[in-house]
């Protein structure tokens, strides 16, 4: 799949200058991951139900 076509999005706790942010794509497939400094990098997938573990686990620290 081609990660560029995505329609990813910043975290709302992300900075104003926004140069310091995880960015997130949901496709049917996966939930996509990266690191807004070096989008070409390929992002980190993983299904969604181990995104949700991860915002679970993110939710209790």
């Amino acid at each position: 799949m081609n990660t560029s076509e995505l329609d990813w999005f910043k975290s709302s706790y992300s900075s104003a200058q926004g140069d310091d942010c995880v960015e997130v794509a949901v496709s049917e497939e996966a939930v996509h991951v990266r690191d807004s400094k070096d989008a070409m990098r390929t992002p980190l997938a993983t299904g969604r139900d181990g995104w949700l573990r991860f915002l679970d686990f993110v939710a209790e620290a």
